[in-house]
């Protein structure tokens, strides 16, 4: 199999793994631990194991101050604040209008690489941001949450939007730390920057939080999201990010509310509205128009 054929595999598990989060952290947030708790728990538990398999089958690298700023600020984007954003904005609303407003992300990396990397904007794709960012507005203002465990959809739509902006901002930052560092010399120091930026606000939750109460359920589904959606998540990404063109990786976010739809009505966890309906429509129409006549050559020197 080749290296790009393993990419598009792990891009594939990537989505997989995020669509089941979107119910199984919502099984634990808010109502067993804190979204800043279980965030620090992903990422301290997740640094860990990183750090371990660093030692063991990395190559010993040295770094300078400017290379480490490098990757805090990708950090920053793709563990701390992505991380944070994502589960209080995840505790707020429903499992499938976060799936559906994660799907702007395509969109914000092609306006992201428009800006940073200089890449061209045809009409179509203008047209087409417009649609998608109107949708995801809409379902920001509009949704309501019935039939679906969500306190304040509004807020909890906007992180999740905030969310997929400093995710699709990761994901340009790692393109090109790939390209330099060892897979695993890159997480170990990903995740020491992300611990230092979510220990503040998730140290309180952690310490509330009475494991020894908990039931089986619940633990395994802290479980899932520590091993499945962090872990294998952030691995296999960081895969994909080195063999990939960032709007390639970006593309199976789309999958992303397709299977977190399916699971989450399946298990009875939410409902579908016509507002998430309508705004899932006007998005996908957004990304469809967005990626049409791409030839896209990303610059990553």
């Amino acid at each position: 199999m080749s290296k790009r054929a393993i990419a598009i595999v792990c891009a594939f598990l990537v989505a997989l793994f995020y669509a089941f989060n979107f119910t199984a952290a919502k099984e634990v947030t808010p109502a067993h631990i804190g979204p800043y708790g279980l965030t620090l728990y992903r990422v301290l538990i997740t640094g860990l194991i990183f750090w371990g398999l660093s030692f063991v089958f990395a190559p010993r690298t040295k770094m300078t101050l400017k290379e480490l700023a490098h990757i805090a600020l990708a950090a920053f984007c793709g563990v701390g604040f992505n991380m944070l954003t994502f589960m209080k904005g995840l505790s707020l609303t429903s499992p499938i209008s976060a799936a559906v407003l994660m799907v702007t992300t395509p969109i914000l990396v092609l306006v992201l690489s428009a800006i940073f990397l200089k890449e061209k904007l045809f009409g179509i794709r203008i047209l087409g941001i417009l649609i998608g960012f109107s949708g995801a507005t809409f379902l920001i203002l509009q949704s309501t949450g019935i039939g679906a465990d969500a306190s304040n959809p509004t807020l909890g739509n906007f992180l999740i939007f905030v969310n997929a902006l400093s995710y699709a901002f990761y994901i340009i930052l790692a393109k090109k730390l790939t390209q330099k560092y060892h897979v695993l010399i890159l997480l170990r120091w990903l995740y020491f920057f992300g611990v230092l930026f979510i220990l503040p606000f998730g140290y309180n939750e952690v310490v509330t939080f009475d494991i020894s109460s908990a039931s089986w359920e619940t633990l395994m589904f802290i479980g899932y999201v520590i091993v499945f959606a962090t872990l294998g998540t952030y691995g296999l990404n960081i895969i994909a990010i080195k063999n990939l063109k960032p709007s390639v990786v970006a593309v199976f976010v789309y999958l992303q509310p397709l299977l977190a739809t399916i699971i989450a009505v399946s298990l009875d966890k939410d409902t579908i509205t016509w507002q998430k309906i309508a705004a899932g429509i006007m998005i996908f129409s957004g990304v469809f128009l967005s990626s049409l006549k791409q030839k896209q050559k990303i610059r990553t020197t």
